[in-house]
């Protein structure tokens, strides 16, 4: 097919109204969607560049921590001692530093706990089951840091006040440039029971043989991060604004019983000390090894739960340029490593490994480490190598997952095997049973927690402000590393993919912008996880192509590794190395609570007119014989026979009815002429080249319902049914964002106009996404018509069971209003 002639026609809507800018406009409702993002991004400078790299003086502090902590396993709690050595690169000096307190969110009277609030549902207030036994709990255990001591290098008490999760250390003198300073905390905290207070980390307990898995995130007293945008990042932790870190190297000595095994940020150092012989070897095997291998076999996990011990072991572990430290210690682990290789990194080789207790099981030794490896590679192609020696996966409480350096906690757990009583197989059937989604489910958080290792655990995003930033980027990568998993992973096709998903949100009222600080979102899943992530679907596959996609978020992680981007440097890194203007992306995916609804309005088909008389008259004689039918009464007077005056009497004929108004006259012939020689000799070169091509022009009208501008992927069909695929890009909104008009020339009839045919970007509404309209199908199924008969004695048996707790009231405790 010949080069197409695309012109773009731009119908303005005056009637239409939009939200206003921050640029004053009075003479029209004019949305400008393609507005320079940088009038609101902040002013490059030479911490951060205009390119979105970091500047040449770029500077970021570095805590480094020494910690030795003990394991009471009796009370549940544990108490510690560190050093610190803070190192100020920051070109100001500093007369005090802040030191974030996590537990502290967990303490009586902490703004986390005392602002907590409540909703009721249609039946009014609500006590859920869970809120009700986190209350109970925390009036019978105390939680929060017990700080027991401040002192400097010398030993000496530094005064120190704690404000809520934040404790300011007031220096006894002032820290300045490249100066370090060194103190010590001792403290101690007991520790929550995950399931009923939730958190993050604490212990999950095993009631039928009463044994515990602990796992600690957020346990000891570290550094809050000072930045150059922000100066000290202390924004009380309230849960989910989560964390702003430093860089250091950690040596951290945990004691725990002996029989237990530990998991930890970092590389075990006193292996012979912890370790049987037999356990040594096959941990040296494993890393030559391309498939799991236990460590810790089941069965040696079996024999550590039946026993208990009074003594005690130290494990040792040292981790180098880590933002935190996080370990999980459990005599009931069950221990698997495999390598992973790679090339181009600080360490060719990556140690692989699983830690999870036997109810985890036949899952986790099947999938767990192998999702590990998984996820590193596919990580890395888009990233960097793997910058750590060790990569861990242990199973914690059920159902969530946790990220640290090195280490990462998921749920997920198959569900235990009840055969039938009468099954004569029942004792040769396994313990435990999963099914497809809790499959999917387990590989899906550990790809989505060890991704975390990478963003934001090297790629060091500030969480307290920016949710999006770690777990949307996070989010996307897990989808594209689900799909190269198995390709049918979570049924994405059925689903069809995260773009669907995500429009039923964009369409919701209680929203707001992806660019909200973390504690404020709304709808927190869908805003930090699901819409960001949706964004780089729609970014990659569609916008950029995965070329100029890959090539640039490549470029924006390692210009970041190991170092504190925000938004404005992602987004100008992202323009930058794609040479593509994304301002209108970022303003309406990030910017704004607009939706993605583009519909097919209208169609209209032209023919090129030659403007030559003797042409065009005759063709509009035929077009009007074609297009306008007989009237009825004409069709029935003929019919019934019936003669007209002027056949009855011919004398009544003359020249009007011997020539109709398509006659070719004198006077067309001399308009024709003076046209042609008031024409340029290219237009008169156009004019008879269309009249050679007999094209087919269309004007196809596209109107913007959802207010968020987007490419026009456009799949056009002719009479013939051969298909076109056509991708528009989203500048065809740049002079009005809310109606487009575009005109196509083709050789060939248009059948059919479908936009976004493929799904790909997130459009809310299909049924206005073709022209002609589709009809939609789907399968109706039929329901008998029951009459109502009330069963009083049902509904009275069913009253006591939510009132005993049954399944009918689950989440709910039944309140009764009291007399006051």
């Amino acid at each position: 097919m010949r080069a197409q002639i695309l012109i773009l026609a731009v119908t303005l809507l005056t009637t239409a109204t939009v939200s206003a800018d921050a640029i004053r406009q009075t003479k029209a409702p004019h949305y400008d969607a393609f507005r320079q993002l940088d009038v609101d991004l902040p002013t490059p400078n030479v911490y951060r560049t205009a390119s979105g790299a970091p500047g040449t003086q770029y500077w970021q502090q570095r805590a480094d921590h020494q910690i030795r902590v003990t394991l009471n396993e009796e009370n549940r709690s544990i108490s510690a001692s560190q050093t610190i050595q803070y190192t100020n690169n920051s070109p100001d000096t500093l007369r005090y530093i802040w030191i974030q307190l996590d537990q502290n969110r967990f303490a009586e009277g902490s703004i986390a706990r005392t602002t907590a609030t409540t909703v009721a549902n249609e039946n009014g207030d609500v006590l859920t089951y869970g809120t009700l036994a986190a209350e109970q709990r925390h009036a019978d255990v105390a939680h929060g840091f017990s700080i027991d001591g401040v002192t400097d290098g010398r030993g000496r008490d530094l005064r120190h006040t704690i404000v809520d999760t934040m404790m300011r250390i007031d220096l006894p003198q002032p820290l300045r440039n490249g100066q370090r300073t060194t103190f010590s905390i001792d403290w101690s905290f007991n520790i929550i029971e995950e399931a009923i207070i939730g958190g993050r980390g604490g212990y999950d307990h095993f009631p039928e043989n009463d044994t515990y898995i602990y796992f600690l995130a957020q346990w000891f007293p570290k550094l809050a991060a000072y930045t150059d945008y922000g100066g000290w990042k202390h924004q009380q932790f309230l849960g989910r604004g989560e964390f702003t870190q430093e860089f250091g190297n950690y040596t951290v000595e945990i004691t725990v019983p002996a029989d237990h095994i530990v998991s930890a940020t970092g590389e075990l150092q006193n292996e012979s000390a912890v370790l049987t012989a037999e356990q040594r070897r096959r941990l040296n095997a494993a890393r030559s090894s391309d498939e799991p291998m236990f460590i810790v076999t089941p069965e040696e996990a079996i024999e550590n739960e039946q026993e208990g011990t009074a003594d005690t072991k130290t494990w040792v572990f040292k981790a180098d340029n880590v933002r935190d430290f996080a370990w999980a210690s459990s005599r009931k682990f069950i221990w698997d490593a495999m390598i992973h290789r790679q090339e181009g990194g600080e360490f060719d080789e990556v140690l692989a490994m699983s830690f999870y207790p036997q109810e985890a099981e036949p899952m986790w030794s099947q999938y767990s480490t192998h999702s590990v490896v998984h996820t590193l590679e596919v990580y890395s192609r888009f990233s960097f190598p793997y910058p750590y020696p060790t990569a861990q996966s242990v199973n914690t409480w059920e159902g969530g997952g946790m990220e640290y350096p090195m280490i990462t906690f998921n749920g997920r757990r198959p569900e235990p095997f009840e055969p039938d009583e009468d099954d004569p197989d029942a004792a040769s059937k396994p313990d435990r049973t999963y099914s497809r989604a809790a499959k999917h489910g387990l590989i899906g958080v550990i790809i989505h927690e060890i991704g975390h290792i990478y963003f934001p655990m090297t790629v060091n995003t500030d969480e307290r402000q920016w949710t999006w930033m770690d777990e949307g980027v996070n989010s996307f990568l897990q989808y594209v590393a689900e799909l190269e998993w198995e390709e049918n992973f979570h049924n994405h096709r059925e689903n069809y993919s995260i773009l669907e998903h995500i429009a039923e949100y964009m369409t919701s009222e209680n929203q707001v912008p992806i660019m909200t600080q973390s504690d404020s979102i709304l709808q927190f899943g869908p805003n930090g996880y699901t819409k960001p992530a949706a964004s780089f679907v729609v970014l990659r596959e569609t916008v950029l192509g995965r070329e100029l996609f890959d090539f640039a978020f490549r470029e924006y992680a390692q210009r970041w590794k190991f170092k504190r981007p925000t938004p404005s440097d992602l987004f100008r890194t992202l323009e930058d190395a794609s040479g593509v203007d994304l301002d209108w992306f970022w303003r309406g995916w990030y910017y704004s609570t607009d939706h993605v609804d583009i519909a097919v309005t209208g169609m209209r088909e032209y023919k090129i007119s030659t403007a030559d008389p003797e042409i065009e008259l005759d063709l509009k004689r035929q077009e009007r014989a074609d297009e306008i039918p007989e009237t009825l009464a004409q069709i029935r007077n003929r019919e019934e026979g019936r003669v007209t005056r002027v056949e009855r009497f011919p004398e009544l004929n003359d020249f009007y009815n011997e020539n109709d108004e398509y006659t070719i006259t004198n006077a067309d012939r001399n308009a024709y002429t003076t046209l042609l020689e008031g024409l340029e000799d290219w237009e008169r070169a156009a004019l008879k080249r269309a009249a050679v091509d007999d094209d087919f022009v269309y004007f196809v009208d596209f109107q913007n319902i959802g207010g968020l501008v987007s490419p026009l992927p456009l799949l056009i069909t002719d009479v013939d049914g051969n298909e076109e695929f056509m991708m528009i890009p989203a500048e065809i909104w740049r002079l009005n964002s809310l109606a487009a008009t575009k005109l196509l020339i083709r050789d060939k009839q248009i059948a059919s106009i479908r936009l976004d045919p493929r799904r790909e970007t997130a459009d809310a509404d299909f049924s206005n996404n073709s022209y002609p309209g589709r009809v939609e199908k789907s399968r109706l199924e039929l329901f008998k018509e029951e009459r109502e008969n009330r069963d009083m004695m049902s509904d009275m048996l069913r009253t006591l069971r939510e009132a005993k707790g049954g399944p009918d009231a689950s989440s709910a405790v039944p309140l009764e209003r009291s007399g006051n």
